[in-house]
């Protein structure tokens, strides 16, 4: 059968960054080739064709996604892991040899993202206002001189606020200890009270080529409210940054407002969970990377300020269909259904 689109590589769709672009790449022309290490990754069943991957810990990743490329004709891939990152960066030479494209920043951008201290050293050498850190493995906390509340969270990696805790006085800092926690791995940062956003960029050539910015609402680490506005202070700053780090492709920078001045407190060096949100407010980061690299046009966005709401929506699996992705690690159907 002729293929009538340009077919893209996403990976990680049993969670929200891959769902995410999947939704922005719905009803464009591109086409999805959805990939998970999980039997049962809703995103899997949402693409027309789906295929199982080893985790990325498994030695033969990088070949194996390689040959699954090269075998579903797909030129440009897009991770939807963090835990993927730090590997994809390190091959994107091996990858570019078999001509595919990993949309993933140089491996100094993806550990400066990776590690929270890191994020606040850098950051604050190119001037940007950063909540006050301290790195726990090198401090005592009984030293640290930041008043509460504070937050505590895992220098390196963690996402959607897992193991993040905002400790009021010294005894909640106590029943962390008492329950386990290794506050060694941590970093106690200052608490900034305000409004929260996430930005989306899109740095194509070396150039940021546009900036949006939401303001959001969080629940269990997941942004369920959101609203798109024009910021001109926060989309200059967001921008200036981003162009300084050097990212490839998407860069998501997280911050809040206090007193109208602009706090940066995380950089993620991918799409994010709000990437289809972001897409419906008319920044759609993955068809304009893409239009980008497939066919060199350069990127235009004509933002919508406006509100979006998240919700759930089931999506109905047929068992066979869980049967024949199991024993044959492929899924090809002739309509998929929207996530």
């Amino acid at each position: 059968m002729e293929r009538t689109k340009t077919r893209v590589a996403v990976t990680g769709v049993g969670g929200g960054v891959g769902q995410s672009i999947i939704k922005a790449l719905q009803g464009t022309e591109y086409e999805v080739v959805a990939l998970d290490g999980e039997i049962l990754a809703t995103g899997l069943y949402s693409a027309q064709t789906a295929r199982l991957i080893p985790y990325a810990t498994a030695p033969d990743y990088v070949e194996e996604l390689i040959r699954i490329c090269q075998d579903e004709g797909c030129t440009v891939l897009f991770p939807g892991l963090d835990a993927e990152l730090e590997i994809l960066s390190r091959s994107r030479d091996r990858f570019a040899a078999e001509g595919i494209t990993v949309v993933v920043s140089r491996p100094e951008v993806v550990a400066l993202s990776n590690d929270k201290q890191l994020t606040y050293t850098e950051l604050t050498a190119l001037g940007a206002l950063v909540p006050r850190t301290v790195d726990l493995s090198a401090t005592p906390f009984d030293e640290v001189d930041l008043d509460y509340p504070m937050v505590l969270k895992e220098r390196v990696g963690g996402s959607r606020s897992l193991n993040l805790y905002i400790v009021r006085d010294r005894h909640e800092v106590d029943s962390l200890s008492f329950r386990g926690v290794d506050l060694t791995a941590y970093i106690a940062q200052e608490y900034i009270e305000g409004d929260e956003y996430t930005c989306g960029s899109v740095t194509l050539d070396g150039t940021c080529r546009g900036v949006i910015v939401m303001r959001r609402i969080l629940r269990d680490g997941d942004t369920y409210k959101c609203f798109t506005v024009r910021d001109v202070s926060i989309e200059a700053e967001v921008g200036r940054l981003v162009q300084a780090l050097g990212p490839f492709g998407a860069c998501n920078v997280q911050l809040r407002v206090r007193d109208g001045l602009i706090y940066v407190f995380e950089i993620n060096a991918r799409c994010s969970g709000t990437t289809g949100a972001r897409a419906l407010s008319g920044f759609n980061e993955p068809k304009a990377i893409l239009d980008f690299l497939v066919s060199g046009v350069d990127p235009v966005f004509e933002v919508t300020e406006q509100t979006v709401l998240r919700y759930w929506k089931e999506l109905v699996v047929e068992n066979t269909l869980i049967e024949e992705l199991r024993s044959s690690g492929r899924l090809r159907r002739p309509a998929p259904t929207p996530l």
